[in-house]
């Protein structure tokens, strides 16, 4: 079995080689022990940290140079760190978004401070968003997302739609920049549909927003408002594809005046059940039982921010795996040991986010696990920042590198949806579409939807609109030992690239079909450089979690842009 690994491993190795043009190191010893699942490469632990809201340009803009004013975290780049595809020249200084249609918001890029990490969010829903791209001229943000709310002492264009036009470097989010420097990042990866927070959530889990099976409008798979609610667009022949934010159906946290569905289509984990492997996915807020110090509990535990204040630690719209009845847990019972964390039993593989920490304590880190943190450290704009954020990010990362799994284990982190700020790359539409909502191309389109991917039953329904994408470009993180140092990729990418990794690493490249994006995406294997025997001793990164500065690198070489 080993040696059909490495076989396999081999060939998707050279596979990868030559679609990028680059020499891919075989992998050092097929044979080393890294605990856990058998796999195809070393990685045997995944972590995936989904957080919300954010575009490329919006963290990396201006990466690798940050302005470096006194009194912020400071980022200077390590000497031969490789560009990425950027906010500069004509981008910078002769926007597109400068279009007088903009009104009072026609505006360039300009630079937040990591004093204004505290804004207002913007309009990120499935239609507007597509309309702000306009056919990929990419020159109405302003006025189709953008919403005013300056932070404090911001230029006086952030009172305006314009603030969508803004952007954080390195001396705010210092920590995401600090990642990116000593490992690897993507700069060319893609929301994979248009919209909010559940399509991006959906879409990683599972590839597929089409296929409600049931919900709370009294007749299962029919909601016959579905045109005005912007919830679900009927997606043909009955069917309904979700584009907004309807909270899972059953969870005992949605809000019974919300919409609420639950979906019919696989997901990652069922795959991962069918063939053994153990995995979680744990949540911020998910343990109903916990009393935070200001005494809230139950579904309304509540955490408060300097930043932006007190907002719910649970949000349901959020909880990738309730939308699926295989995989919901929507009592939020709790598992019944330790032992049971990452296996069958009563918590179904749904977990708090602090169950996380328990496990890793245990020596029982499951082999993937989906981490969504509570919402004040989520990112999203409006009620969490980068601020604190970056404190989530670097716990978790610091717990890892401290931990007997750290060489065996990456890290991925990346966004559910950009939030509507601003991104200059117009991603290549790989499905089309043709609902109500769609404003691409056209009132009700985004090209021709007749060629669109299916919905999870085909025979229902063999092209199922409301899946316009890819959508807008995000972050991408791989964070590991086994990452390559300081390096660029450039491959198109989009959410489902992390289920084809697992899919490939884990489960022989089975597929979830159903119409999946995950046929048509790219893996992130070529983020990671196998060609190495042990890499922990030399590749510690210890992070400040308030400054995101480095308290301790094992690593002092430099990178290379493969």
């Amino acid at each position: 079995m080993e040696h059909s690994k490495f076989s396999k491993a081999m060939a998707f190795a050279v596979a990868t080689a030559i679609s990028l043009g680059t020499v891919t190191p075989a992998f050092a010893n097929p044979n080393h022990n890294h605990g856990g699942a058998d796999t195809v490469t070393p990685i045997k632990h995944l972590v995936v940290i989904f957080n919300e809201n954010v575009s490329f340009d919006h963290y990396f803009g201006t990466y690798p140079n940050a302005l470096n004013p006194p009194g912020s975290p400071k980022f200077k780049a390590k000497d031969n760190t490789p560009t990425v595809n950027g906010i500069s020249g004509a981008i910078a200084t002769n926007n597109p978004n400068l279009n007088p249609a903009n009104g009072a918001g026609a505006t360039g890029p300009f630079r937040l401070d990591r004093s204004q990490a505290g804004t207002n969010d913007q309009n990120h829903a499935y239609g507007p968003e597509e309309a702000a791209a306009h056919a990929g001229l990419l020159d109405l943000f302003p006025l189709k997302v953008g919403t005013a709310g300056p932070p404090p002492n911001a230029p006086p264009i952030a009172a305006t739609k314009g603030l969508t036009m803004g952007y954080y470097d390195g001396n705010t989010v210092t920590a995401l920049w600090n990642y990116a420097q000593h490992y690897a990042m993507n700069d060319n990866s893609f929301g994979t549909s248009f919209g909010p927070s559940t399509p991006g959530l959906m879409n990683l889990v599972a590839g597929q927003t089409n296929g409600v099976a049931k919900d709370n409008s009294g007749n299962p798979g029919v909601n016959p408002g579905n045109t005005t609610t912007g919830f679900v667009t009927d997606g043909g022949s009955g069917t309904l594809t979700v584009i907004s934010d309807p909270d899972p159906f059953g969870d005992v946290c949605s809000a019974p005046t919300r919409y609420q569905v639950q979906m019919q289509s696989k997901n990652i984990g069922d795959l991962l059940n069918a063939a053994g492997i153990s995995w979680g996915a744990f949540m911020g807020g998910f343990n109903l039982q916990t009393v935070n110090a200001n005494g809230t509990t139950g579904c309304t535990r509540s955490s408060t921010s300097t930043v932006t204040g007190t907002t719910a630690d649970y949000i349901a719209h959020h909880a990738y795996f309730q939308y699926y009845a295989s995989t919901a847990n929507p009592t939020h019972a709790r598992p019944s040991s330790v032992n049971e964390i990452g296996f069958a039993g009563p918590a179904n593989h749904q977990y708090d986010i602090a169950d996380f920490y328990t496990a890793l304590k245990a020596n029982r880190l499951p082999s993937v696990s989906f981490l969504k943190s509570i919402a004040l450290q989520d990112g999203h704009a409006g009620y969490s920042n980068p601020l604190d954020e970056q404190a989530f990010i670097v716990n978790v990362i610091n717990t890892l590198q401290k931990s007997n799994y750290w060489d065996s284990t990456a890290v991925v982190i990346l966004y559910d949806d950009s939030d509507g700020w601003y991104d200059h790359v117009m991603a290549p539409i790989v499905n089309q579409s043709t609902a109500p909502a769609d404003m691409l191309t056209g009132t009700g389109a985004c090209g021709d939807g007749s060629n669109a991917l299916p919905g999870p039953n085909p025979s229902q329904n063999a092209h199922a609109q409301g899946r316009c994408g890819y959508a807008v470009r995000q972050p991408l993180l791989v964070v590991s030992p086994w990452a390559r140092k300081n390096f660029v990729d450039h491959t198109v990418t989009d959410q489902t690239s992390v289920i084809r990794f697992i899919e490939d690493n884990w489960l022989d490249s089975v597929r979830l079909g159903g119409g999946s994006f995950d046929a048509l995406a790219n893996s992130i294997i070529q983020m990671f450089d196998f060609a190495k025997d042990d890499p922990k001793n030399d590749d510690e990164l210890i992070l400040d979690p308030g400054t995101g500065e480095i308290v301790k690198d094992s690593d002092k070489g430099q990178g290379h842009h493969w």
